[in-house]
C-alpha cells in the first residue's frame, strides 16, 4: 500500500463529519498531533441536529449498522463504545409494508426471520431465505477486508483468491437476478435489494456484490443511539478531544500553503495551521464524467399519534417498484407510485419529542439536480403535502392524527450544504465508480493530501464512511 512520504507527525483534518472524526481518532491513536477544522458550530457534518419546537431532529442518516466500526475507532485512543453511547438494537430492524396490504417484520435472528418468511410466503421461501442468509454471510466475509476495507493503488489490486471467490459467487452479476435464485416472491426480493438505492443504482443494474449492504441491515443488525443519531458524532468528537485532538469549530478553510506538491499549512480566515499532512473530507471527485446518486426529499414531521403497526423503521413499497427506479434515475421524474422510508425514532426514544408527540423522518427518493433541475422552490411544499397524505392513505399514521411539518429538505438544500448535484448520497456505485475505480483517497502519489468521505473509497453510508477515515489514516503511517 502506498503511503504519504516524509514526515507526518502533525495532521489537519478538514471536516468533523463521521469520516473526519474516524480519521482523527485513528490518527491520534497512531501518535499524530491532530487538529480538526470544521466550518459548522459542532461535529456531525451531514449527521447534524435541528431543534424545532421541542423536537430533536436528526438531519442526516437514520439507519445505523456495524457498530463495531465505532468501537474500532474509539479503541484507537483507548476508549470504549459502551462508555460513550447507549445503542439500542432494533427489533424488528425494519417493517416492510407492501401495496397489497401485506407486511413483513425483518428480523436479524435467523430463526425468527425464517418463521416470519414462512408465515408470509410459505415453506419454499423460508428455505430460500436460509440459503440466502448463508450466501450473504459468506459474501460479507469475502468482501469485508479485501474489497470494502482495503486501500487500492491500482485496479489490479483486487485480483487474487478473494476476487475469484467473489466472481464464482455471482458478485459481478446483476443483483436482482442473483437474489431471485433464492427467493421467488418479488415482495421478498425487494426486502433484500432495496438497499442498492443507498448505492445509487437500481437492483436490476447494481452488482450483486452490493448485497453486502443487505447483510449489514438484515443479519448484522440495525441500532439506534439514545439521544438520536447525532449522538454518534458527538460521542466520537468527545473521545477525540479527551485524547488530545484539537477542534476548531465555526472555522472555514480558505486555502492551503504549498511547497512543491506538499501542503505545509492550512489557512483559515484569521489563522494559519502548519502541518505535515492534510485529510480532506467531502471533497468532490475531479472527473469529467461523473454519475451521481439519486437525491431525496426529507420531511421532518410531528404527530399526535401513530398506528400500532408502525416500527422504528418502516418501508412502504409502492406497487410499481421497477418503474420507480426508471423515473428517478433514468427519466429525472418524481415517483408516481412512491416507495418511502418512514423513521419514527420516538418509538425507541420518546424523549426526542415533547410529551404526547411523535417525531417522524419521511424520506422520498427523487432525482438529483443534474438529472432533473426541478423547481424545488415551488414544488417542495405541495410535494411534501402529497407525501403526508400518502402516509394516511397507506395507514402509516392515523387519519385523525394531527400532523405538522417541522422542517423540509430538498435537493436545493443539499446543494446549498455543499453536496454536488444536490444529493447527500454522493457518487453512484456504478462499476466504473466502485472499488479501485472510485476516486482514490491519495490523489497525488507525491503529495500529502489524503481524502476521506463518501466520494472516495469505499463509498456511501455510515459503515463505508467510517472505514474511509481509517483508510485515510493508514495512508499517513510514519
Amino acid at each position: 500500500m502506498r503511503t504519504v512520504k516524509g514526515r507526518v507527525d502533525s495532521v489537519v483534518v478538514v471536516g468533523a463529519g463521521l469520516a473526519g472524526l474516524s480519521a482523527a481518532l485513528h490518527l491520534r491513536g497512531a501518535g499524530r498531533e491532530v487538529t480538526v477544522v470544521e466550518r459548522g458550530p459542532g461535529p456531525g457534518g451531514v449527521a447534524g441536529r435541528l431543534e424545532v419546537a421541542g423536537h430533536h431532529l436528526d438531519t442526516g442518516p437514520t439507519v445505523l449498522t456495524m457498530p463495531e466500526l465505532l468501537e474500532e475507532a474509539l479503541a484507537a485512543v483507548g476508549d470504549r463504545l459502551a462508555d460513550r453511547l447507549d445503542l439500542v438494537p432494533l427489533h424488528p430492524a425494519y417493517r416492510a409494508v407492501f401495496a397489497d396490504g401485506a407486511a413483513l417484520d425483518v428480523h436479524t435472528d435467523a430463526e425468527a426471520m425464517e418463521d416470519a418468511v414462512r408465515r408470509f410466503a410459505g415453506d419454499r421461501e423460508a428455505a430460500g431465505y436460509r440459503a440466502l442468509r448463508e450466501w450473504l454471510t459468506r459474501l460479507y466475509r469475502v468482501e469485508r477486508d479485501r474489497f470494502v476495507g482495503a486501500n487500492f493503488d491500482a485496479p489490479w489490486d483486487v485480483l487474487g483468491r478473494d476476487f475469484a471467490t467473489l466472481v464464482a459467487m455471482g458478485g459481478f452479476r446483476a443483483l436482482d437476478p442473483v437474489i431471485a435464485r433464492f427467493l421467488r416472491d418479488p415482495r421478498l426480493r425487494r426486502v433484500f435489494t432495496f438497499q442498492s438505492l443507498y448505492a445509487g443504482v437500481a437492483p436490476r443494474q447494481a452488482r450483486a456484490a452490493y448485497a453486502v449492504i443487505a447483510y449489514m441491515d438484515t443479519i448484522a443488525g440495525v441500532y439506534f443511539p439514545r439521544g438520536g443519531m447525532h449522538a454518534v458524532p458527538r460521542a466520537l468528537a468527545a473521545a477525540a478531544e479527551d485524547a488530545g485532538v484539537v477542534f476548531r469549530y465555526s472555522t472555514e478553510v480558505t486555502g492551503y500553503e504549498r511547497k512543491g506538491s506538499r501542503v505545509t499549512a492550512v489557512r483559515t480566515a484569521d489563522d494559519r495551521i502548519p502541518c505535515d499532512a492534510v485529510v480532506v473530507t467531502g471533497a468532490p471527485p475531479r472527473r469529467r464524467r461523473t454519475r451521481w446518486s439519486p437525491s431525496a426529499v426529507v420531511a421532518h414531521l410531528t404527530s399526535t399519534a401513530t398506528t400500532d403497526d408502525l416500527a422504528h423503521h418502516t418501508i412502504s413499497f409502492g406497487e410499481r417498484w421497477d418503474e420507480t427506479f426508471r423515473e428517478i434515475i433514468d427519466d429525472g421524474r418524481l415517483m408516481t407510485d412512491p416507495s418511502l422510508l418512514l423513521t419514527t425514532p420516538t418509538r425507541t426514544d420518546p424523549d426526542l419529542a415533547p410529551p404526547g408527540r411523535h417525531l417522524h423522518y419521511l424520506l422520498a427518493p427523487c432525482p438529483n439536480l443534474e438529472s432533473a433541475p426541478l423547481r424545488w422552490d415551488t414544488l417542495a411544499r405541495p410535494y411534501a403535502e402529497e407525501l403526508v397524505g400518502l402516509l394516511a392513505e397507506r395507514k402509516l399514521v392515523p387519519s385523525d392524527a394531527e400532523i405538522g411539518e417541522l422542517a423540509l429538505t430538498t435537493p436545493d438544500d443539499w446543494a446549498r450544504q455543499g453536496h454536488p448535484a444536490g444529493t447527500p448520497f454522493s457518487l453512484a456505485h456504478t462499476v466504473a465508480q466502485t472499488g479501485p475505480f472510485r476516486p482514490g483517497n491519495l490523489p497525488d502519489r507525491d503529495g500529502n493530501v489524503v481524502l476521506a468521505g463518501a466520494a472516495t473509497t469505499p463509498g456511501v453510508g455510515i459503515p463505508p464512511v467510517l472505514i474511509s477515515g481509517r483508510l485515510a489514516a493508514a495512508r499517513l503511517r510514519a
